[in-house]
Formats: C-alpha cells, sequence, structure tokens
C-alpha cells in the first residue's frame, strides 16, 4: 500500500511540476528532500550494556570460572580501553588457522555460500527491547574477527513462547587483519530494522588472526519509538527530469506477461538436451542450495537435475541457521535418500526445529549418514539422540559441541553407535558412567574431544579405558580436565601410542616432577600436537625429551610455565624441523629480547608471545 501511495504522489508531482512555476516547483522538491523532519516526533536514544550473555560456539575460559569465558561480555567494560590479554574479558577457544590444519578437524563441506564465513558466535541480551541505531563493540587484543552483527525479533526475557522468530542482518563483512592488537572500538555502519530488539549475536572468523581475540563489552545505542522516517521512505525525485511518469511505469510487469506470439514459444531444452547428465551434474554441485532450488523451478529437465540425489550426498545447513525450520527439512527430505554428511550446526533453536521434523527427516535420509554435525543445537533431546542411534547405524562422526543443556542421560545413547570415529563432546554435560559405556562399544574411535567435560569425576579411569579399548586414537582433547593425574596419563601414553594430538591445556593436577611429560615424550614418536598450557611446571627437561623423541612436532603451547629456559627452546627447533606454532606467551625466562632472537633465526615457526598492557 506504501509502494502504491508513492508511485501516486510521484505521478501527480510531476504533473504539476509541468504546470506550476518554478518557485513551486522548488518549494515541492525542498518539502520531498526534507520529508518534514522538523514537525516529526524524536525519540531520545537509549544506550545500554549487555545484560546477559545467552549462547555461545566456544570459549577458552572453564564452565566453573570467569577468566577468560563469555559471560564477561555482560555488563560494563573491564578492561577498555587498555590493550593486551587479560583474564577478564571474552575469548573464544581458537584463533588463526592452527585447528583447521590438524588432523582431528573434519574435512569442509561443499556449497558454503561465498557470504557466509563465520565460525564462533556468541548471542547477548540486553534489558531494553530499542530499534538499533548503533552497536559498539569493545575489542581489546586482536581486534578484526567480527564479520556479522544480527538482531532477533524474540523477547528473550520474555515469559510466552518464542512465536515467528526473525533474525535481521544490521552489518556484515569480511574477516580482516588489524595492523596492530591494540583495543579499539568496533562501530560499523547498521542497518535499520522495522522491529524493536534485545537480543543481539555477533559472529566471528578468526582464520586471519595471529591470536586470540579479545572481546570487553557490547553497546546496544537505539531508540523505544519506531523512527517515523523510516514507515515513509521515499526516494528524492528530481522534478526537473522531463520524462513522462507514464512512460516510465508503462513496463511494469511486463516479464510475468504471457506472450501470445507462439512462434517466440520454446517447448525443448535447448542445448541442455543435448549435454551428457553427468556434466550438468557437476556444474550443478557448484551451486549453493537456495540457488539449485531456485534453478529446479525454470524447466523440468533442470528439476530433475536438481532434486537428483546425488547433488545432496552431502549437506550443510549451518548457514542457513536462522531459517531453517521443520518445513524445510520436510522440503528436503525426499532428495537426501543418499545423504552421507549432514551438518545442522547452530540450527534450530528457539523452537525452529522440533523432535517430529528432525527425527522424520533422519528416519527417511539417516540410513547412509557417515558424519552428523550438531554443534550448538539446543533443540536437541534424549529422544533425539535415540533416534540418531536407531536410525544411522553406519555414523562414523558425531559433533554434540557446546550442547550444553542436553540432560547427561542422553549420552548413553551414543554407545550404540559402534561404528565412530569422530565424537566431539567438549562442553557437554557428559558423565563417567556415559563416557566409560561409550568408549566400552566404539572402540574404533580415532578422534575423541572431551575439553571442559567437568562433570566427568575422574578422568584416570578414561584414561585407562581408552588405553585399553581404544588403542587406534589418533587425537584426544582433554581440554580444562580437573583430575587426570601422572598415573591415567602414563596408562593412556602407553596404551595409545599412535596419538598424533593431544591437548593437556590448563590441566593443573599434572605435575613434571613425576616425570609424566618425559615418559610422555618418548611413548609418542608421531606427536604432532602437544598443549600443555598454563602448566607451570614444564620444565627444561620436558622440553629436551621432546626435541629428543617427536621430531614430527608441529604445535606446541607451553603458556605460562616458568622453568623453560631459552636454551632448551633453541634446541626445540633445531630438533623439529616441521614445527609450525609455538606458543611462550607469559614464560618467565622467555623476555621479548629473546622471543625476537628467535623469531629472527627461525622465521617459519609462528611464536607467539602475549602482553599486558
Amino acid at each position: 500500500m506504501l509502494t502504491l501511495l508513492a508511485m501516486f504522489y510521484y505521478i501527480c508531482l510531476r504533473r504539476r511540476s509541468r504546470s506550476g512555476t518554478r518557485g513551486e516547483a522548488l518549494t515541492s522538491r525542498r518539502a520531498v528532500e526534507s520529508g518534514q523532519r522538523a514537525v516529526l516526533p524524536v525519540s531520545v536514544e537509549v544506550e545500554q550494556y549487555a545484560k546477559e550473555v545467552l549462547d555461545f560456539s566456544s570459549h577458552y575460559g572453564s564452565e566453573n570460572s570467569m577468566s577468560y569465558t563469555m559471560w564477561n561480555l555482560a555488563g560494563v567494560p573491564n578492561v577498555y580501553p587498555s590493550s593486551g590479554d587479560f583474564t577478564q574479558t571474552a575469548v573464544f577457544r581458537a584463533y588463526g588457522m592452527w585447528w583447521e590444519q590438524c588432523a582431528s578437524a573434519p574435512p569442509p563441506f561443499h556449497r558454503i555460500p561465498k557470504g557466509f564465513c563465520s565460525q564462533d558466535f556468541v548471542e547477548l541480551g540486553f534489558e531494553d527491547p530499542v530499534y538499533p541505531t548503533a552497536v559498539d563493540v569493545l575489542e581489546t587484543y586482536y581486534p578484526g574477527a567480527i564479520v556479522q552483527i544480527l538482531a532477533c525479533s524474540h523477547n528473550p526475557f520474555s515469559q510466552s513462547p518464542p512465536t515467528d522468530v526473525r533474525w535481521e542482518v544490521l552489518w556484515s563483512g569480511e574477516p580482516t587483519k588489524a595492523l596492530t592488537p591494540q583495543a579499539r572500538q568496533f562501530s560499523p555502519t547498521i542497518k535499520h530494522i522495522n522491529f524493536p530488539t534485545n537480543l543481539l549475536r555477533l559472529e566471528v572468523n578468526r582464520s586471519l588472526l595471529d591470536y586470540y581475540t579479545e572481546l570487553d563489552a557490547v553497546i546496544l545505542h537505539g531508540v523505544k519509538e519506531r523512527p517515523m522516517l523510516s514507515l515513509y521512505k521515499m526516494p528524492v525525485i528530481d522534478i526537473s527530469d522531463p520524462s513522462d511518469s507514464e512512460e516510465e511505469l508503462s513496463d511494469v510487469g511486463g516479464p510475468f506477461r504471457q506472450g501470445s506470439d507462439s512462434k517466440h514459444q520454446r517447448t525443448g531444452n535447448g542445448y541442455f538436451d543435448k549435454l551428457p547428465y553427468e556434466l550438468i551434474q557437476l556444474i550443478l554441485s557448484h551451486l549453493t542450495l537456495p540457488d539449485l532450488s531456485r534453478l529446479a523451478q525454470s524447466c523440468k529437465l533442470l528439476h530433475q537435475h536438481c532434486c537428483d540425489p546425488l547433488q545432496y550426498t552431502q549437506l550443510s545447513l549451518q548457514p542457513y541457521w536462522g531459517r531453517l525450520s521443520d518445513a524445510s527439512l520436510g522440503h528436503l527430505q525426499s532428495r537426501c535418500t543418499l545423504l552421507q554428511r549432514l551438518n545442522l550446526s547452530w540450527t534450530g533453536n528457539r523452537g525452529a526445529l522440533t523432535l517430529t521434523g528432525f527425527s522424520s527427516f533422519l528416519k527417511a535420509c539417516g540410513l547412509s549418514l557417515v558424519c552428523l554435525e550438531l554443534s550448538c543445537c539446543h533443540f536437541l533431546n534424549e529422544a533425539c539422540l535415540e533416534v540418531i542411534s536407531q536410525m544411522c547405524p553406519g555414523l562414523q562422526e558425531l559433533n554434540l559441541s557446546s550442547c550444553d543443556r542436553l540432560h547427561p542421560q542422553a549420552f548413553t545413547h551414543i554407545s550404540k553407535l559402534t561404528r565412530l570415529r569422530r565424537l566431539v563432546l567438549y562442553r557437554t554435560k557428559i558423565e563417567q558412567t556415559a563416557i566409560l559405556s561409550i568408549l566400552t562399544f566404539c572402540i574404533e574411535l580415532r578422534h575423541l574431544n572431551l575439553g571442559s567435560c567437568v562433570r566427568i569425576e575422574d578422568y584416570d579411569v578414561v584414561a585407562s579405558m581408552l588405553a585399553a579399548r581404544c588403542r587406534s586414537l589418533c587425537s584426544l582433547d582433554l581440554w580444562r580436565c580437573r583430575n587426570l593425574t601422572d598415573r591415567g596419563l602414563a596408562e593412556l601414553v602407553s596404551g595409545c601410542r599412535m596419538l598424533e594430538e593431544l591437548d593437556l591445556g590448563w590441566c593443573p593436577t599434572l605435575q613434571s616432577s613425576t616425570g609424566c611429560f618425559q615418559h610422555l615424550a618418548r611413548s609418542l614418536p608421531r606427536l604432532r600436537k602437544l598443549f600443555l598450557t598454563a602448566n607451570r611446571t614444564v620444565c627444561d627437561s620436558d622440553i629436551d625429551e621432546l626435541a629428543a623423541g617427536c621430531p614430527s612436532l608441529q604445535h606446541l603451547d607451553i603458556l605460562g610455565t616458568r622453568l623453560v629456559s631459552a636454551a632448551s627452546l633453541k634446541k626445540l627447533l633445531q630438533s623439529c624441523p616441521q614445527l609450525l606454532l609455538l606458543d611462550v606467551s607469559f614464560c618467565s625466562q622467555i623476555d621479548m629480547q629473546v622471543f625476537q632472537e628467535l623469531s629472527g633465526v627461525f622465521p617459519n615457526v609462528a611464536i607467539k608471545k602475549s602482553f599486558t598492557q
């Protein structure tokens, strides 16, 4: 209706400009340009910090602490305008491309839209819904990772269930690499939306970062009353243009009219009929999912090609997390009968997917499934995992990262997936009984992530079971496990000698004085990645054993140790020619001068040394 009124006003104004005086024309033009701004009501702008962190995909910190966690984004700034590495900020789990280069990283999915490059996210709730006018993000260390800011129509603090949830992109851009790691206030120009919001989502891509990005606070600016100008936006009309309005509007809707001349109508498929079926399939395999759906509506031949199950052997729906619903899965169901790899990460939250829709899809398409990515899928419940265990007998990869709302009992169903080779349980509530059951039956495991699984009571028992049942284990992530001792570590490395990646970061109960790290180095000759982050006891003897016993080492993190000298690091760098990443941040014996010297002598190694201003 507003569009029709604008067109009518446009035509009337042009006709008046032909008969009226020059003064009247100028007066009309000024009226249109100014839009009567002076008489419209102006709302007072509200400025507010985040009230609560509602959801996030990962963080560097612990589930039982505030240091380096996403929860630091709630409230006023703790650090800004200072720069540097501070525990009071929000930090995501990874940075750069190092994690994607590891053997534990799954292969990327095809058909990812060029505009989607997000790797992590955080959602923030604010006190009052407003029409956003600006968003400020206070980045205090290695800025540039934010690639998208979105607003949601749902009030997260409302007691009523969410209905008709809409997400609008306020701003999007490419990941950037800042010239310096210094703090900055990131204030992009945002798009105006037609609903009030108190729920923002930041998405980041940290592939270009040299180190962990740190965020301190987010400020939402907005007005509580809908701006009147957004209701009546009209383009400024140049009335000096002599062209006729009727001529300009004569062809509107032309493309939708049916042609009456039969000689111009085509009944065949042109040259497509002459192309081999396989060649058309290859061409279509480069299209994104929305493009494939649009092309299917063009003609019967291309509809047949676009609906061929061979086009859907792998499917990533993560880029469409804000729009995916039960109806979407139902529409895709008939095309995915040969589906092998499915990515539903980030999807289905706030009622968008239900047990009924998810179960129906898996019952139709789960038989051939070998990879299922379900990171941050909070629609999952025990019944969903039971359906997975029943409908996906050949499943080899399962990612439940940050599904922190799943009940501990739900994880017992995973033990029925006996062909599992990769299992990610990062930031879940899995308990010891469930993980021991999984290890008893899933003996083909190659990659296991138990990072930040704080409900496992005794990691020594888990390590012992891994050594006994999963001798082909290639990677193990025990980030922030609180109770692994030298006894458990000794059993683990003695039984799992195929290990190439081992993350023992922030495991405070491991002590170098027991000889556990030296035994590790002697037992794992294939080791490529070792994280001993924040273990203050790592010493020169441990580094010397790594240099002697692990020549294939590529990634080493010894952040925070006080007992490693420059001489032992130099020996390590000389003995491990494949070394790519070495983190010596907060190592008291490695000052800035030593850091610069080592960086100069070994330019092919990314040596990291964080700082606090």
